[in-house]
């Protein structure tokens, strides 16, 4: 889950009651353009937008394509050099990389949102960011394939082939690609890219401001709206290649990049291609989303003369990074250490670095006359692996290692280009690469258990002495860390019983050992990731017995146990959460309401509303609360499934009164006719009945007659929650990892 910390307050400091509490989603495309044709009016009341329909299979599309002519198209598509936008240097390959770099750079560990996996590079607001500049012509360029082969292959996948291919058509190293990014048809209203009111170039300030106390706020991962990772310029403009260095290790790490992925990726991106400040910025016209219709989506332009004329400004950095822009060559660490280098202008205003008295073999092409040589440059942060000592150690090493260069940047760029994917067995395709990579979070494969194991696993664990609130509580646990975005955690692989994620304060460390101890005495058989999951319904099942329904909890076995030495332990720890409404824990004070974590935790589980509202009502009087607090356990007979959260939440003989002012975050609930305490309760507790919506289906389970629909809807949307991550045996189509 995203944990939308404190960061901009300081390190560490909590938000006071009288610090601004954001909204989750910050500002959002109606705030950029407020005259944007309404066009979400069409999709309310659970409207699909999606053209193709619900019964679209994109796997069994894209596996009948002609792959090998796909990949023939698009290498022909290189250096097919259009008039209306032509190729710097002939070749296309650059801007392709640029393009698929940018569609996956946005990917971010935090909650796992962003990425490249269903093509949200074509909607705003990403398809106007100013780090974006003119990659609306690169996807033109590509529509006359995407329209060829039509269904097979989606915008998203697309995308990364294209780069893929740019990078083999001029010589450089793919370790492979996988296929299974579905396309959604509408912008992601669920993604929070900053607070900021202005972008980088109408002078937003970065977000990293050590005298000011300001830090990266999670989830975020750039320094500054609109940017994919840093300001080439330098942290704020500022030309200090040492601050350069730290902003990039602290945004590609939260992109999932170790060091030395981040200086392969910058090195091997920047070997080809140019950056593009011929002209002023100024005097170009708006980005896509707030062109004129006789634009048709296109922008930066000032009007029609300027298309054909190729890609003028983008950065404002102007110039190439090595001599050879179209050729997989070691020259830009060759010339990075070769020369001293100076500080200059370029044409469109941007301060840039220019070797001091280059060699003339080592000047490059004119992008535009091949019998024309110009300086190459570096930025602030090419520069910043020259200067920062890690960097520079790594930096030398490839100089001197060709080959170890090849294969850090193809991993790399695998990496960059898949990591939101989730498990390897989504990929589609011939180029999937054999080899497993332990960021793909591996899980051996499982068995399914027999039926007759199942059912003496399940009356063990009846006569254990196991509560149904261990129980519970240690399958959500389990199971909750899922998340859509990218398709992380779940219970397959039982990584709960592992580090990190066994020492989570969330997840009691010392009450889950002992949990996870007695389920191996008694799992025979059975991986722990299966019996864990099997538990949670032994534990339903007799809870709905005891409140006089006899239910059997849907079980999907066949999990596997992953180990500890194919787990990332610090790729693990942003899955950690701080606030989990669902088990009333919230560890610190977050920079927006606990109720609105709860439904940003509820969407990246994939939850509907009403899946929301029937399972924050069972777990309640399950007692899976954190620490078995007892706050918003309104029931008098706990660890029986019934609607007593909802009855009594919902009871108008109760009123509330805030416990602390300075936390807003707990209430006493008391009987209006004698003041006597009947409840606790947290916000996530009391915003059941005080949201509107959410109260409308709250009301629905406090109604007579509707206690059995209740426990069908619980233990459907409990089984959704323990299934989530089922890629390995669901025959379903690959769904994308966004909702529509």
């Amino acid at each position: 889950m995203a944990d939308y910390d404190e960061g901009t307050q300081g390190s560490g400091c909590p938000v006071s009651k009288s610090s601004a509490t954001r909204a989750l989603l910050g500002r959002t495309n109606r705030d950029w353009w407020p005259d944007a044709l309404p066009t979400e009016i069409l999709h309310q009341g659970g409207v699909s937008p999606d053209p193709m329909g619900a019964d679209f299979d994109y796997a069994k599309a894209f596996n009948a394509i002609d792959y090998a002519a796909l990949k023939a198209d698009l290498t022909a598509l290189m250096t097919d050099s259009k008039a209306w936008w032509p190729a710097d240097y002939g070749h296309y390959g650059p801007f392709m990389i640029r393009m698929a770099w940018h569609a996956a750079g946005t990917y971010r560990t935090g909650d796992g949102r962003g990425g490249a996996s269903s093509g949200q590079q074509r909607f705003a607001p990403l398809n106007s960011w100013p780090d974006n500049g003119n990659l609306d012509k690169a996807r033109r360029l590509l529509w006359p394939i995407k329209q060829k082969y039509g269904a097979g292959i989606s915008w998203a996948d697309l995308f990364i082939l294209a780069g893929n291919i740019a990078i083999e058509s001029m010589g450089g190293p793919v370790f492979g690609f996988g296929g299974g990014r579905k396309d959604v048809y509408e912008p992601e209203r669920d993604t929070y890219w900053g607070a900021e009111e202005l972008w980088v170039d109408q002078g937003v300030e970065t977000r990293i401001q050590p005298d000011k106390g300001l830090d990266l706020e999670t989830p975020l991962a750039a320094i500054q709206m609109g940017l994919i990772y840093v300001n080439p310029e330098g942290r704020g403009g500022n030309m200090d290649p040492l601050q350069s260095a730290h902003d990039m290790k602290m945004t590609f790490e939260r992109m999932a990049m170790n060091h030395e992925e981040t200086v392969a990726l910058t090195a091997g991106g920047h070997a080809f291609g140019k950056a593009h400040g011929a002209k002023p910025a100024d005097s170009f016209g708006g980005a896509p989303e707030s062109g004129g219709l006789h634009l048709q989506g296109l922008g930066w332009l000032t009007d029609a003369e300027e298309i054909g004329k190729g890609h003028i400004t983008t950065s404002g950095i102007e110039g190439a990074w090595v001599p050879n822009p179209t050729k997989w060559t070691g020259d830009y660490f060759r010339l990075l250490f070769k020369y001293d280098y100076e500080i200059v202008t370029s044409p469109a205003g941007a301060r840039q670095w220019q070797p001091v008295n280059p060699d003339p073999e080592d000047m490059a092409p004119d992008a535009r006359d091949p019998n024309k040589r110009v300086p190459t440059m570096m930025t602030t942060a090419d520069m910043a692996l020259k200067v920062d000592p890690e960097f520079r150690a790594i930096s030398e090493r490839f100089r001197d290692d060709q080959a170890a260069l090849d294969d850090a940047f193809a991993r790399a760029w695998f990496k960059l280009t898949h990591r939101d994917m989730g498990p390897k067995v989504r990929y589609l395709g011939p180029d999937v690469p054999a080899e497993d990579l332990i960021w793909q979070d591996p899980v051996p494969a499982g068995t399914t258990p027999s039926d007759a194991a199942v059912a003496e696993f399940k009356a063990r664990v009846l006569a254990s002495g196991l509560t149904v609130g261990q129980l519970v509580k240690t399958a959500w646990a389990s199971a909750s860390t899922y998340r859509k975005s990218d398709h992380r955690g779940g219970a397959n692989g039982a990584r709960i019983a592992l580090s990190p994620q066994k020492d989570w304060a969330v997840n009691e460390p010392q009450k889950l050992a002992v949990v996870l101890s007695k389920l191996e005495e008694l799992r025979g058989s059975l991986s722990l990731a299966d019996a864990i999951i099997l538990a949670g319904s032994v534990g339903i099942e007799k809870a709905a017995g005891d409140a006089g329904f006899a239910v059997t909890v849907p079980f999907l076995g066949g999990r596997g146990d992953a180990t500890q030495d194919w787990t990332d332990i610090d790729s693990f720890a942003p899955l950690e959460p701080k606030a989990d409404g669902f088990r009333n824990y919230l560890a610190t004070r977050h920079s927006v309401k606990t109720e609105e974590l709860l439904l940003d935790r509820a969407h990246l589980l994939g939850l509907s509303g009403p899946e929301l509202v029937v399972l924050i009502g069972g777990l309640r009087v399950l007692g899976a609360n954190h620490d078995d607090k007892p706050e918003g356990a309104f029931t008098s007979r706990p660890g029986q499934l019934t609607t007593d959260f909802f009855v009594n939440l919902l009871d108008n003989e109760t009123f509330w009164e805030l416990i602390d002012e300075s936390s807003d975050e707990e209430f006493v609930g008391y009987a209006r006719d004698g003041r006597a305490e009947k409840w606790r309760a947290t916000r996530t507790d009391l915003i059941f009945g005080s949201n509107s919506q959410l109260r409308a289906t709250a009301e629905v389970y406090a109604e007579r007659g509707h206690e059995a629909k209740f426990v069908a809807d619980f233990v459907k949307a409990w089984v959704k929650v323990m299934n989530a991550d089922r890629f390995d045996v669901t025959a379903k189509p690959l769904s994308s990892n966004r909702a529509s």
